[in-house]
């Protein structure tokens, strides 16, 4: 039964696949890949504003409902924030000198860096009142003497929501009153500080916005569009590594090997399994220059795939169907996430992680041969 339901998944995902048409120009491919990371990135900025109402409505009167919509708000979010890591790992705007993606993503995260952990009451920069909470001295703390003292992002955010996940079998179950005057200690600086890393949040996704908009001449997308088959390079660099280093390797197989918890992506709100299907899926809107924005309408034009197609149509449909693959397999991963890497070789949670990262370890050389057909022989991945 299971075996059937993976086929019908990956029957479904097939079937939204363009049908083959005479190559596109590698101008027109950059100019639509443009347009999908604006759009991308668009969405996600809008979601993060939305999460930041429902994060102000909890703020202004903490209840477990109020609680509740927020988490339910970063959730939506980090649905369309994931997808856009495939444009991640060429040195554009995210992840340049200057970029913003520290800020935005990084983890795993010692939480006893922000707030107090269990054992840990008076612990964090939230606990320290002689710390002065703003958007700047929050950037500056991140990642401060050590990758894991992470300050800001989607998972100081999630933190500051669910808490610790102490559970085997659910998220973190951080008390609404955590928030209230009189109920915890510093609940002042905690709604201060969940307030101001969010601000900080919408700010590096507003950066990312303007530098992809099409109203500019001055901005990175105008030198993208432009950059011809340097940036068609850039756009196989960016789904082979995140396939193989980053979604395979970092966030799946370390997970997996070690079996801890403190090795799970979104570990504080149970959200690690979708964080795998967005990554994929971000994947494949690439390579079929396809997405789906937030109010439901489909973007769709010129692709990576059709360049392949035009030279290596084999290539181009095996390369689709692994993609497809990848996302239908990855969707299997069940939640919670930390439960799935427990046990044997042959536990079933371990199964299906697995037969993710092979599905994603496969499709990245499929992606390294496609990128040699359309002439790219200079391709260097990130590496797990």
């Amino acid at each position: 039964m299971k075996k059937l339901l993976l086929a019908l998944a990956l029957s479904a995902a097939l079937a939204t696949q363009p049908t083959l048409s005479a190559a596109p120009d590698v101008n027109a491919v950059l100019t639509h890949h443009a347009e999908l990371v604006h759009a991308n990135y668009t969405d996600t900025l809008n979601e993060a504003r939305a999460m930041q109402r429902a994060i102000d409505t909890f703020l202004a009167s903490p209840s477990a409902q109020s609680q509740q919509a927020a988490q339910q708000a970063w959730r939506a979010a980090r649905e369309f924030y994931g997808q856009t890591e495939a444009f991640r790992f060429y040195g554009g705007p995210i992840d340049d000198d200057n970029g913003p993606e520290g800020r935005l993503n990084a983890w795993p995260m010692d939480e006893s860096f922000v707030d107090k952990v269990e054992g840990g009451p008076e612990s964090g920069l939230i606990n320290d009142r002689a710390f002065a909470i703003s958007k700047e001295s929050i950037a500056a703390q991140n990642e401060r003497d050590g990758e894991e003292n992470i300050a800001t992002g989607w998972h100081a955010i999630e933190f500051l929501l669910w808490g610790q996940d102490l559970s085997e079998t659910g998220p973190g179950n951080r008390a609404f009153t955590d928030f209230v005057d009189a109920q915890a200690p510093n609940a002042d600086r905690r709604r201060q500080y969940l307030r101001v890393v969010t601000e900080l949040l919408l700010d590096d996704l507003d950066y990312l916005v303007k530098a992809w908009r099409p109203d500019s001449r001055l901005n990175y997308r105008a030198k993208f569009v432009e950059g011809g088959q340097e940036s068609l390079r850039k756009i196989f660099v960016a789904m082979g590594s995140l396939s193989r280093g980053e979604l395979a390797g970092e966030r799946l197989e370390v997970a997996l090997n070690s079996q801890d918890q403190e090795d799970e992506h979104s570990c504080f709100s149970d959200n690690t399994h979708r964080d795998a299907v967005t990554n994929a899926m971000g994947i494949e809107n690439v390579w079929l220059g396809r997405y789906k924005r937030a109010d439901g309408s489909v973007l769709q034009g010129p692709s990576p795939r059709d360049l392949v197609a035009a030279v290596n149509a084999t290539l181009a449909d095996k390369t689709s169907k692994q993609l497809a693959g990848s996302v239908a397999r990855a969707s299997a991963i069940q939640a919670p996430f930390d439960r799935e890497i427990i046990g044997g070789k042959d536990a079933p949670g371990r199964q299906r992680i697995q037969a993710t990262v092979n599905s994603l370890v496969q499709q990245s050389k499929d992606l390294v041969a496609a990128a040699h057909a359309v002439g790219i022989s200079k391709l260097t991945l990130v590496q797990p």
